[in-house]
């Protein structure tokens, strides 16, 4: 698959495809949080925000998975490593990230912590991790309490807002992995701490293993209790019956009074040529070795991965050593809370105490995790051998980038797009829900409430999961949503196509996908409606290995797209209520974009006739016959599936446009040139919903051309497309647009909208008063800032108010909003229409943008221009600001913050600061494919 490419990184890929090497075994497969989950909610009421609070989760176990700090397992989540600290002044250990929940926070469950995902190769040969550690006592307290009193127009409250960096009192940790070059299992891990500030500053260091906890659920003997023990004053033996045995080796530390950077350079900080590209660099680690001082060793302290029911319940303890013993044990000092009898468990750490780290200076350790015992490694850690290794990781993992990155890309552009790649490859979780245990509860312990069986996900009841998937963000949504990872394999089909491939085939096999053919949407509501993009991504991720690697992988096209036919056959059957092709759909994934919401049957019996969702289930019938028609070329049976879907889709387009003399039944609204949503009322009367938001827009998304080189190849289709045509042209009502168009060449267009459609809606998309920010594309039109929109239904007002940052409603928990922010993946998909669109229509076709400059573009023009936009949100501007940062001076310019980028969900509309997840990196990782088109144009300037 990857022919002449000869970086070790790509070798590795291949090994792990052909199952020749298990490269992936070992990664970041360890959620950022575990509490307040769906999953580890045993309750009565279904409220999973209080059963299971950050204050439990140092002392329960988990049932379903293990968070921790910088976290890495193997891919059945058996044993865990990640990472403890402690300042000298909290009252708990720092070994998760925290944040506050649905009930605290103004705008939702927000995580209120700074850290950062560097790097990362694709198998995980190397990866980077900074997490910005207070030396002050982290404000618990306070972030609740300034959350709680801020109302719903008022921004979030921060960590940075609290001033606890103000005086660089803090510490840049940072933990780096890297794999041996043969031995799968051999883990490097380093850690190292830098003290910002001026003066030295207490830190202890617990990098931690755990065996999560598969056994205290069921009778004693049925599940085998592995564990850890002390090998000697360095080493740890891990014992696992199927992972086998393994060692783990606390390397010594060193203390240093440099302010050498002492990790491997991240791409804006290396010294990059002109194309943007990074060079081998040699790490300070490497080269420094013979500087600093030696630091403490290793404490090998060991405890149980069992809850502490005394403490939270005040019942009695299964074991005499519990899961916070290292809380008690490090910071109080009570040493019976750890196992000293025979130093062994299931949970076990090796405890660094610095007593002070030189202010400017760093302090740093390794720990290597093994097959080789304490005997065979040689004394654990050697320092020269293991520096090495990870200095060659990262040199490959800069090698693999430097493969794939744009010529002429800036360098500031080059660090943003890796670090895209790295969250995305830092998101990955293994994530486990056994859907029938967990309704009936375990053979151990209190049985389930009988209510909580009716509660949530009844319907659901053959959902067996136990997957590495893509996660929209680790800490505020950990936990696969649907529709987010079809947009998630977009840009990890560039560095890693396979992965890509796995994560859309998963959620179509029959232990996700309903047996009634829907896609679970997510595990707070599975039957949530999300839009059918799955086809779409399945082409993309297809076309993208074809152009990048030469490979053609029919047989994942055909296996999704067998499964895909009982998703559209569930769409057809279940949300088109009145069978007249037009769509209900629901939520959508658009959360509150409407007056009401559409998770919500309406009153009076009236259904919404939804044009985002009739519009969605145009562009997936094209979709499936783009894929068909790919298909037909190895089997000639799949051309009477594509006449299929050619059928639907004119069906549904006529229903999009269709006028009625003196009705409005219509979506299209020909005095205002826009697409509406619609109520339908008992009796057949209709009214339109005059909503200018991405509803609207999602219609241009639905389009395909279809060239006569290619249609010469599928003769069935082309002779039933030719006679449907010329049919609809007899007898097509007056009251119905024609939408295909066709070329003198031959060519045909499949749209929504014809020529003249297309020039009225993009007039508006491109109008700086509507719809065109300068950071993209508004998901509601400006319009509505002085013009919102009201109506009275059941006594209730409803309303829709242009709000560019975050929501002021509860709907949908508060935590995203679709009335005005920039969203990517909606942007993304619009791109690629105009883009399509260009190809049918080419360089003559222009229009004015922006609306009102008198400056006309074609439509690749336009899509660049959108795309440039996109990118301004992450990128330096020339006063060395990135808007997502929102003004912050310390993100913008601080030496130890500027060249570290956060991926936010959606982003403010006017000012272009980040909003909502900090890390979602999941669909915001799409600006990696973005600059991937247009980071080179990025230094020209566009006619404004």
């Amino acid at each position: 698959m990857y022919v002449g490419k000869t970086n070790p990184e790509f070798k590795r890929l291949q090994e792990a495809e052909d199952r020749t090497k298990h490269w992936r075994r070992w990664g970041p497969y360890v959620s950022e949080r575990q509490w307040v989950m769906v999953r580890e909610d045993y309750s009565a009421d279904g409220d999973a925000w209080q059963s299971f609070p950050h204050d439990q989760a140092r002392s329960r176990a988990y049932r379903w998975g293990e968070d921790g700090l910088a976290g890495v397992s193997d891919n059945h989540q058996r044993l865990c490593f990640s990472m403890a600290l402690w300042n000298g002044q909290d009252k708990i250990l720092k070994e998760r990230l925290y944040g506050v929940t649905n009930h605290e926070g103004n705008h939702g469950e927000d995580v209120k912590e700074l850290y950062y995902y560097l790097d990362s190769t694709p198998t995980h040969s190397y990866m980077k991790y900074l997490y910005k550690y207070p030396q002050a006592a982290f404000p618990y307290d306070h972030l609740v309490a300034e959350s709680t009193s801020r109302s719903r127009t008022q921004p979030e409250y921060e960590l940075l807002d609290t001033g606890i960096f103000n005086e660089d009192k803090y510490f840049d940790v940072y933990v780096e992995y890297a794999k041996d070059a043969e031995d799968v299992d051999d883990l490097l891990v380093k850690i190292t701490a830098f003290n910002r500030g001026k003066e030295d500053a207490p830190l202890t260091i617990i990098p931690q293993v755990c065996y999560r906890n598969t056994w205290a659920w069921f009778p004693k003997g049925e599940i085998a209790v592995p564990s850890l023990k002390k090998a000697n004053e360095t080493s740890i033996e891990a014992n696992h019956e199927s992972l086998g045995k393994q060692w783990i080796h606390f390397g010594p530390s060193v203390v240093s009074t440099t302010s050498t950077e002492a990790t491997c350079a991240t791409p804006a900080d290396t010294q990059a040529n002109g194309s943007g590209k990074t060079g081998k660099t040699k790490t300070a680690a490497a080269t420094s070795a013979s500087t600093g001082t030696p630091g403490p060793a290793a404490e090998l302290v060991f405890t149980n991965n069992e809850s502490n029911v005394k403490k939270m319940f005040n019942d009695t303890n299964k074991s005499a050593y519990v899961k916070d013993a290292f809380h008690e044990y490090v910071i109080q000092g009570q040493k019976e809370k750890i196992n000293t009898k025979d130093f062994q468990g299931t949970k076990a750490a090796g405890v660094y105490r610095f007593e002070k780290v030189p202010a400017g200076g760093y302090v740093q350790l390794r720990v290597r995790m093994n097959r080789k015992s304490a005997e065979q490694s040689k004394g654990g850690v050697d320092r020269a051998a293991f520096d090495k290794v990870l200095e060659q990781r990262f040199n490959e993992c800069n090698d693999f980038y430097n493969s794939l990155a744009l010529k002429n890309l800036s360098p500031d552009l080059a660090g943003v797009q890796r670090q895209a790649f790295a969250g995305m490859l830092w998101s990955k979780q293994w994530y486990h829900f056994d859907q029938r245990s967990w309704r009936k509860g375990d053979p151990i312990g209190m049985p389930p409430p009988e209510a909580r069986k009716n509660k949530r996900n009844k319907g659901w009841k053959h959902l067996y999961i136990e997957d590495i998937l893509s996660m929209p963000d680790k800490w505020e949504y950990p936990f696969f949503a649907a529709w987010d990872m079809a947009f998630h394999a977009i840009p990890l089909s560039i560095v890693d196509p396979s992965f890509a491939k796995k994560q859309l085939d998963l959620l179509t096999r029959e232990w996700y996908m309903h047996p009634s053919g829907q896609i679970p949407a997510y595990e707070w509501n599975f039957s949530d409606v999300n839009p059918p993009v799955h086809a779409w991504a399945t082409m993309q991720v297809y076309k993208t290995e074809q152009r990048m690697y030469g490979r053609s992988d029919n047989l994942f096209l055909e296996r999704v797209f067998q499964k895909l036919l009982l998703n559209f056959t569930w769409w057809v059957n279940r949300k088109d209520m009145e069978g007249n092709n037009v769509f209900e759909g629901g939520f959508l994934g658009l959360d509150n974009i409407g007056l009401f919401n559409r998770s919500e049957p309406l009153p009076y019996g009236a259904t919404l006739r939804q044009a985002d969702g009739t519009a969605w289930m145009s562009f997936f019938s094209l979709c499936m016959l783009h894929i068909a028609l790919e298909l037909a070329k190895n089997n000639p049976a799949y051309e009477d599936i594509a006449s299929k879907f050619l059928e639907h889709f004119f069906h549904i387009s006529d229903a999009m446009t269709y006028q009625a003399k003196g009705k409005t039944e219509a979506l299209w609204d020909r005095e205002d040139n826009f697409f509406y949503d619609s109520i339908s009322w008992p009796g057949g009367h209709t009214q339109r919903l005059k909503t200018r938001s991405l509803v609207g827009l999602i219609p241009l998304f639905s389009n395909l051309s279809l060239d006569p080189e290619y249609l010469d190849l599928f003769p069935g289709f082309t002779k039933r497309l030719n006679w449907l045509l010329a049919y609809r042209e007899k007898n097509r009502p007056e009251q119905v647009s024609r939408m295909e168009d066709r070329k003198a060449n031959g060519s045909y267009l499949l749209a929504l909208v014809d020529n003249k459609m297309l020039r009225q809606i993009l007039h508006r998309v491109l109008d700086p008063n509507e719809f065109l920010s300068p950071f993209g594309i508004r998901s509601l039109s400006k319009f509505h800032k002085d013009h919102p929109l009201s109506m009275w239904m059941d006594g209730q007002e409803f309303r829709v108010d242009y709000l560019p940052a975050e929501s002021d409603s509860g709907m949908f928990g508060g935590n995203s909003n679709w009335r005005g922010p920039i969203w990517l993946p909606t942007s993304y998909l619009l791109v690629g229409a105009l883009k399509r669109f260009h190809y049918f229509f080419g360089d003559e076709f222009q229009v004015e943008c922006p609306t009102g400059s008198g400056v006309m573009m074609n439509l690749l023009q336009v899509a660049w221009e959108i795309e440039i936009r996109l990118i301004g949100l992450v990128r330096r501007n020339e006063h060395g600001q990135r808007a997502a940062n929102g003004g912050s001076q310390k993100p913008d310019m601080d030496k130890y913050f500027k060249d570290h980028v956060l991926f936010y969900e959606y982003f403010d509309a006017e000012t272009g600061k980040g909003l909502g997840a900090s890390h979602q990196t999941g669909w915001t990782g799409l600006l990696a494919m973005v600059i991937h088109h247009v980071g080179d144009k990025c230094q020209k300037i566009l006619p404004k």
